[in-house]
């Protein structure tokens, strides 16, 4: 591929990059707070692009680049996955990958103080940990509301569940949380739910790891859409 062509991808790539720091495309990818390294990177290339570009032209101005042979067409397909990187959102990691991994609960540093009254909408990772390794202490009997996607197991036992990111989409890992209680009759893996219930010392092992999974007892679900950011950034803390 000639300078021309390099100058393109780059300035395409960058554009890319910044296509998706500038709208939720990203979130795809990498957690939120990796944004700006994100927009950085599309300007760096973006401004790279235009250096290779300059310096074609320069050359080419020179004269130095008589007799030069054109690379072969076919190597401007390469800029075809950029266009597929600006145009699809791929799905978030759902049912599919959670169910084929195990339970990356982590025990966590310490516990945030809790509201004094009202229902607890906790993150299902805080809510796991709390139920786990605090053996509900901070929970009691309160209200609970956590949102998640459903997923069975080859039993059939529901969960709930969010995938957790330490960096980026490929290192994602689930939490999950076992449903009990008064559990809606019919159950679509994928399908995101608010659930609303109260902590439960029920806890069983993971298949796939032997990871802690503990349970919520449920007292009322609702469907709602998936969140802009699906996946769970509290991790690790």
């Amino acid at each position: 591929m000639n300078r021309q062509a390099q100058a393109a991808v780059l300035f395409l790539l960058g554009a890319a990059l910044l296509h998706a720091g500038l709208t939720d495309l990203y979130l795809r990818y990498v957690k939120a707070g990796l944004r700006p390294l994100v927009l950085a990177s599309g300007v760096v290339l973006i401004a790279a692009a235009l250096a290779t570009a300059w310096y074609e032209r320069k050359q080419a101005k020179a004269g130095e680049h008589r007799g030069h042979h054109h690379e072969p067409r076919v190597s401007w397909l390469l800029v075809l996955p950029l266009f597929a990187l600006i145009l699809v959102a791929p799905p978030a990691l759902g049912s599919y990958s959670a169910m084929r991994a195990g339970t990356a609960l982590q025990q966590p540093y310490g516990y945030d103080d809790l509201p004094a009254a009202g229902p607890l909408r906790l993150s299902l990772v805080d809510y796991a940990g709390r139920a786990v390794y605090d053996h509900g202490r901070s929970l009691g009997d309160r209200e609970v509301k956590l949102t998640g996607f459903v997923a069975l197991d080859r039993s059939g036992t529901p969960y709930l569940v969010r995938m957790a990111l330490s960096c980026c989409a490929a290192d994602a890992q689930p939490v999950k949380v076992g449903l009990t209680g008064r559990i809606p009759p019919v159950l679509q893996p994928d399908t995101w739910l608010e659930i609303t219930g109260t902590y439960t010392a029920r806890q069983a092992k993971d298949p796939v790891n032997d990871g802690p999974i503990p349970f919520i007892e449920v007292s009322g679900a609702a469907p709602v859409q998936e969140p802009h950011d699906p996946y769970d950034e509290t991790w690790n803390t």
